[in-house]
């Protein structure tokens, strides 16, 4: 039979109220970052995507489709 371990403790502990506060706060910031770096974020994304094959045996699951 194996013994379950519990998890770590966190090294520091916070109440609810505060833990939203740190939550609400670091969202805040990471929504600025994004806003104010938008553009190099999307050329990186686009930099390491593969670009597309015109394989014509490849399907297409997510290219132009007509609509329904």
């Amino acid at each position: 039979m194996s013994r379950k371990r519990s998890a770590p403790s966190p090294e520091y502990v916070v109440s609810d109220e505060a833990a939203a506060y740190i939550a609400d706060a670091l969202m805040e910031i990471a929504l600025q970052f994004e806003e104010t770096h938008f553009a190099q974020i999307r050329r990186h994304y686009q930099s390491i995507t593969p670009k597309h094959d015109d394989d014509p045996w490849q399907i297409d699951l997510f290219g132009k489709h007509r609509p329904f």
